[in-house]
């Protein structure tokens, strides 16, 4: 058995891929953002990968499996480093606050 690569380009292939050049002059913080997403992204796919497969749908646990890798892969061919996810540096939303009404409503 022969030795993995450490080339990067064998490791993540997304690296190979023309468009990685121009995400890759985007804004760092818009940089961070999309990297934020994708690795949500990443997450949610590999808990419905695991869904599926609990439930015996090998197809659907292996396509959220590739989705997931494939979105792992573009956010470290983004990042700011190698594969690791920055908290703190791009501002998150607020949680929403539930609106209260001004007037009370009465029933007809």
């Amino acid at each position: 058995m022969s030795e993995r690569s450490s080339k990067a380009e064998v490791r993540n292939p997304i690296l190979t891929l023309p468009s990685v050049a121009r995400l890759r002059a985007l804004s760092p913080e818009a940089r961070l953002a999309l990297q934020d997403i994708l690795l949500d992204i990443q997450t949610d796919a590999r808990l419905r990968a695991e869904r599926s497969w609990r439930s015996r749908k090998p197809p659907v646990a292996a396509y959220w499996a590739a989705c997931g890798v494939y979105a792992g892969h573009i956010a470290r061919a983004i990042g700011p480093g190698p594969g690791r996810r920055q908290r703190g540096r791009v501002p998150k939303m607020p949680p929403a606050r539930a609106v209260t009404p001004t007037r009370e409503i009465t029933r007809c």
